[in-house]
This record gives C-alpha cells, structure tokens and sequence, in this order.
C-alpha cells in the first residue's frame, strides 16, 4: 500500500463566534494515497469546500481546527509556520476554483499571469517562461497559445479559462490538487474535456486529486473513493463503483434517486423535504443530522449519533438502519398535462440574428449570424427544450421571443398577432403574453426589495398599481403556490437560500399569468436536491396555470424529465428536433450524438469515454 500524502484524523473545524463555538467540520477521517482521486459530495453547506479551506488555511474568519491532525507528506498542516505553508500552495498543492473567471486577474492578460505564477513555481535556468507557458497551452490543448497570451480573461470562454487555470494547476507536477467544483454549469462537452483533461494531468504526474462536486455520477465515474458529506460529517465513505451501485446511507441513496436519468425508462424524482440544518441547529441536535429527512428515520435515529460502521472492504456508512436503504424508491414519473390542444402559442419562422462587429480602427467589419433560419412552435401546455454548446444561439434565440433584442430576418406571432415589429403596441402584448425566468436569481432580485414587493412586481411594469392589500393577497397566493411560508414576504433576498431565490424569480414571472415562460439556464448550478424540487414544482404550475415554457439547459438528463420536445442548435442553427424521448434514445445528427456521449452514463458499470473533444463539433 502506497504512503498517503494526505491523512485527516478526526479532524474538527469550529466556528468560533462571540461567546459560542458551533460544529462545521466533525470527525473527518479519511486518507489520500498518490495518483488516486477522492470526491466529495453533498449538498451546499455540507463542508465539502470547507475541507479544501481547511488544507489550505484559508478558513473564513472566526473558524479554525480545533481537534484532529491533517498530514501532507508528512507534514502537519495546522500547526505548519505560515511562510512553509504559502511555499507549498501552488506549488506542491494546486486549485482550480469553481469559476474560472473569478480565478483569473480580470485587469492583467493571460500571459502577465503565466508569467508571474511561473516565475513563483521556478523556472530551470535560461528556461524562458513564455516558452514554458506555450509548452502548459499544449499539454491541455489549447490552440494558438502565442495569441492566447495576448488576451484578457474576458475575452474568453469559459472552457477556456478553464483550461489556462489548468495550466496553472499542473505546471509546477503538484502533489495533491484539489479541484472545487470545476465543471459546475459548465456545458457537458466542455465538462467531458475538462474531467479528461484533468484526468490526462494526474496521470501524467501521479498527483493526488480531491475533486468536489455535488453531482454523484460524475463523481462516481472519475473518483476511486467517494465521501459523502451532510452537515459537516461523513455520511458515507468508500469505493466509488460500490458506494453508487449500492448505497448504504439514506442521503447518498436520495441524491442519487434526486439526479433524473439520461437513459431507460423516466422514472420520478425523489425529493428531499426541508433544508439541512444550520450551525446552531446543529450543535444542539442529539441524533441523526440527517434524521429530521430520512425517509427511514424512527425514533431510535434521534437519541444519538450514529457511528461509522463498515458495510463492506473499505466501506462505512454512519446509519443504524442500513438495510432498509435499499426500500428508498423514487415516486412514479408523472409529468402531468403536457400540450392541451394543437394551437400555437408561439410561432417563429425563418428567424436570423446577425451581428456586426468592428474589428480594427480602420473600420474592417465582420459578421456572423447567432440565429440563422429557425423555425419554432410552441403549443399550449407544452414544454420545448433547447440544447447546445455555449455559443449555439440558445440565449439568442431566446432574446429574440421575449423581445429584447429584434431580429435581423424573420417573423415572431404570439396567438397569431405579428410582433416582429417590436413597437410600443407589440412590447406590451408581449409583455403580458412571456414573463422570463433569469438564470441567476441572486443579480436578478433586486436586493433592497422585500419577497412580496417583488413577485409583485410585474403588476408595475403593467400599469396595475394595486392597493397595498391587493398586492399582499397576490403575494401570499404566489408563495403558496411556490412552496415558501407566508412570512417569506418579509424577507429579503440575502435571507433566502438559492433555491428559494429561484423560487422567487418562478413566482415574480407567474405574477400577471403568462402564457408563456422563457426560463434560461433556471437550475444551473444548484443542489440536485433543489434542483429536483423546482423540475416537480415547474410540472405543477403547468397542471394549475397551462402555460408553455422554453426551457434552455446544458443538462441533457433535466431537460429530458421535464420537457416534451427538444430542439439541438450548433453555430446558431437547428440541426435536430423532436419528441424528446425519441431524439435521446435515436439521436440522428452527429453534433446530439456528441452531447450525449458527454455526459456520465447512468450505470456504473458502463465505461464512460468522454470522447466530445474528439466529435467534430467544436464551438470554442
């Protein structure tokens, strides 16, 4: 058995506020052995940042280790001198941060930064580092890397910054990287690049990876051990393929029954109730943490702790009623109404968006079309999906329905009226007629408005200036229908989580009863717990309200639960449309078959290639 090079051993992290002190970290004990990868999964709040915090010392203020060791090497991490700890931090421990814009400088080029990390790692002697960086550019492939250098962060995609905080990762062969989130709301063939990229790296340099993330299948794929976190303790901890084939822990086997799937029969989702449990709640709680949602929970689960007990080779699991686990099953798939009638809705025929951009101050102008030909209907009741890479058209086409951008070419009828126009008149028929659901609710809440001002909001843009008791009735009446307390209306948006927040931004669209809602990019990013209560919570609201919705995702398994139809763009383009169920199980063109191929299978057992780099079909 190979030397570790990173050990926990019931670790503790505690939050140190004022006269109390609350639990964050408790009795985490794993071990992480060169060229292996673990992954740690869980909800948000479940500590899994926290631990990479931990190694690095970089723990919020008022937190700090209070019991425990954590070994690197040999070395103690808590008690290491701050100046030999920055010497190992991107050096022998490197990051790669969940968003790759907020890792890179916005103010300095790609190439200034390569520049000032390489000099800090070391170069060898008459090494030249703009040579050493072009050599980085190549081992993740990136193209052009002398022109990369020239650029500034903006100017890039998102895959690709990725890909430079890569670079940065692997120049210096660290020992250990611990990769947050990495591919969180990324695209799935860019996701499929990046874990194969890191994968490539490791290899290369044996290094030890702690990779983060709250999707357990792809962890399941990439991963040699898994630990699954809730509330700051292991809920379970071992193989990857055994702990997905068969959990033993209620939460793992929930998240994975939360996760809808990419291939075989639909099944429903298994939606977790309530939220888990604050610090303070925490430090008062005698039993389970996770008892108040186990679907298994007696009153046996309430009194203490549960330890860690092995379940199988190298397998624990902290539940007295594990074999009850396998009992978790997921409530029937039950989509409710879909389309009520053959009437259009929507209808965009022939619809083309060009821009035009200056690229020299000679006045040299190039063009390109982010919507080019397409065709669109949208039938009452129905739920039509729209998939592809970033940079397909998706969020173009979608400016173009709602109105705020007009179309080069084309024609938009909303109920048969013409509003390709754009006039005064049209805008406020469309304006009752499509409400939006923003892909991020924390920008799209305006943070100095209370909940009940501002799901009411649309009745202002309207001209209906409601009383005061109006406006509260019809507030209280949207919450409900969301799932949130009445006293959420005097709340602000900084006292709800995220996915309440998104709650939020569904209600404020259903305000005024569209018929139609645009909802781009709604669950990116969240828990797939929060996730699998807002796809329920959107089949809902259709059986109540009827509306039809657009519905823009890069996850192909949520757009195949929730939508009826789904239309593939590429370079602005339709390339394949269809029942949904028919265009995943017998994809036709070879841009969806590449969507497809990206994303992780759902049976372990199946070897998941992520050959999408390879496909042909290249946005970046």
């Amino acid at each position: 058995m190979a030397y570790p090079i990173l050990s926990a051993r019931g670790l503790c992290v505690e939050s140190l506020g004022g006269k109390e002190s609350f639990p964050v970290l408790t009795d985490l004990n794993f071990s992480l052995e060169p060229g292996k990868i673990l992954g740690l999964v869980g909800e948000s709040g479940a500590g899994k940042s926290m631990i990479g915090r931990t190694i690095s010392q970089f723990l919020p203020h008022g937190f700090a280790v209070t019991k425990g060791t954590l070994q690197f090497g040999g070395e103690d991490l808590v008690g290491m001198p701050a100046e030999r700890r920055r010497a190992l931090l991107g050096r022998d421990i490197a990051f790669i941060p969940q968003e790759p814009l907020s890792g890179l400088d916005p103010v300095l080029s790609v190439g200034q930064q390569m520049k000032e990390h390489l000099h800090r790692i070391g170069l060898a002697p008459g090494e030249s580092w703009r040579d050493r960086a072009l050599k980085e550019f190549e081992a993740v492939h990136l193209p052009h890397g002398a022109a990369l250098l020239e650029k500034f962060p903006h100017q890039l995609s998102g895959g690709m910054c990725q890909r430079i905080l890569i670079a940065m990762a692997f120049a210096s062969r660290p020992r250990l990287l611990i990769a947050d989130e990495p591919t969180t709301a990324l695209d799935v063939t860019i996701q499929a690049r990046i874990v194969k990229l890191i994968g490539e790296m490791q290899k290369r340099d044996g290094t030890a990876v702690i990779f983060i993330t709250h999707d357990l299948r792809l962890a399941s794929q990439i991963s040699d051990e898994i630990m699954v976190l809730y509330a700051g303790r292991p809920a379970e901890y071992g193989p990857a393929k055994q702990l997905f084939s068969a959990p033993a822990h209620p939460y793992t086997r929930c998240l994975q029954l939360a996760n809808p799937t990419i291939s075989g029969p639909r099944r429903g989702l298994f939606i977790l109730p309530e939220r888990m449990p604050g610090l303070r709640v925490l430090k008062e709680l005698k039993g389970c943490r996770f008892a108040s949602r186990c679907p298994n929970a007696i009153e046996a689960c309430t009194q203490a702790e549960p330890p860690l007990l092995p379940i199988g080779p190298d397998h624990i699991a902290a539940c007295i009623r594990v074999e009850k686990t396998p009992e978790i099953v997921p409530p029937p798939f039950a989509p409710g109404r879909a389309a009520t009638s053959a009437k259009a809705h929507l209808t965009a025929e022939k619809l083309t968006k060009t821009y035009t951009t200056a690229w020299s101050p000679f006045g040299k102008r190039s063009s390109f079309k982010a919507v080019n030909n397409v065709n669109l209907t949208l039938d009452e009741g129905e739920f039509v999906g729209i998939v592809g890479e970033s940079g397909s058209g998706k969020s173009s086409l979608a400016r173009l329905v709602v109105g705020l951008d007009n179309p080069t070419a084309g024609r938009i009828t909303l109920d048969g009226r013409d509003v390709t126009a754009n006039g005064q008149a049209e805008r406020a028929f469309r304006r009752d007629y499509i409400q939006m659901v923003f892909q991020d609710p924390q920008s799209a809440l305006n943070p100095r408005r209370r909940i009940g001002s501002i799901v009411t909001q649309a009745n202002e843009a309207t001209g209906l200036h409601n009383s005061q008791r109006e406006r509260a009735d019809r507030a209280a009446e949207l919450l409900k229908e969301i799932g949130l307390p009445a006293d959420a209306a005097l709340r602000f948006p900084s006292q709800l989580s995220g996915g309440q927040k998104q709650r939020v931004n569904i209600a404020r669209a259903l305000c005024t009863l569209p018929k139609i809602l645009v909802a781009d990019e709604i669950v990116s990013g969240l828990d797939v717990s929060v996730q699998a209560q807002l796809l329920d919570l959107l089949l809902k609201l259709r059986d109540e309200h009827g509306f039809s919705m657009l519905f823009i995702s890069h996850d192909l398994s949520v757009v195949r639960y929730l939508c009826d139809r789904v239309m593939v763009m590429y370079r602005g383009e339709v390339v394949e449309s269809g029942r949904t169920q028919t265009v995943f199980a017998d994809p036709q063109h070879p841009y969806t078959k590449s969507l497809l191929t990206a994303v992780p299978p759902d049976d372990i057992n199946l070897q998941w290639s992520p050959v999408a780099a390879e496909a042909g079909y290249q946005v970046e």
